[in-house]
């Protein structure tokens, strides 16, 4: 068994947990407040939601008008998370197409989405080539949003639950985007609302049209 299959079945053994022992916490986790930031004044359109998990920021932007394609490679998050929009109706669910995909290949189509959206993704190889992966799949006008959980806690030097993981930096993003093709929005590390629990790396940046 490959490392990518190792890391794949232990998050979806982890997400099979989640699922059963804390369903009520999943149904009531509100999107994350990055994305609602963002997001702030953007019509709807086409949306990425890369590395969707049980899917509370794609059934967010579905039900603000967006048509969303969730990718995620746990087949149990995405089931919890069709579930959850079909319970919510036909119209939020008629607007999601939840697609089995791991993200260390998985790429968009070139300059589909209006927006591309990724959270705390867990990178297995290299950061650079995968904001650039990503990044692709915004059209021209659109915007991409990226947030990572820094693995050490500057204030503090202690180690946060992202410990041991790669996840998008700001310089491993902002190194990426040429200034001819992109603006950058924003570009920043943000420490977490509880102290100690490290601070988050946000970026948004827009394809010049």
């Amino acid at each position: 068994m490959t490392s990518e299959m190792h890391d794949r079945d232990a998050w979806e053994h982890r997400w099979e947990q989640v699922l059963r022992d804390h369903p009520d916490k999943l149904a009531s986790r509100a999107p994350n407040q990055h994305l609602l930031a963002q997001t702030v004044g953007l019509p709807p359109g086409r949306a990425l939601d890369a590395g969707c998990g049980h899917g509370a920021e794609t059934l967010w932007l579905a039900t603000s008008g967006w048509q969303v394609t969730a990718v995620d490679f746990s087949p149990s998050a995405l089931e919890h998370g069709r579930s959850t929009a079909e319970a919510l109706g036909t119209e939020v669910a008629e607007r999601i197409e939840w697609v089995e995909g791991d993200l260390g290949t998985w790429a968009p189509a070139a300059g589909a989405f209006d927006l591309v959206n990724c959270l705390y993704v867990h990178v297995a190889g290299s950061v650079a080539e995968f904001v650039t992966r990503l990044a692709a799949g915004v059209a021209p006008g659109g915007t991409l949003v990226l947030v990572g959980h820094r693995p050490v806690d500057p204030a503090t030097g202690q180690p946060t639950p992202a410990a041991g993981q790669v996840q998008v930096s700001v310089k491993d993003a902002t190194d990426v985007l040429p200034a001819d093709e992109w603006d950058l929005v924003v570009a920043r590390e943000q420490p977490r609302s509880i102290a100690g629990s490290g601070v988050d790396a946000v970026v948004r940046a827009v394809r010049h049209s």
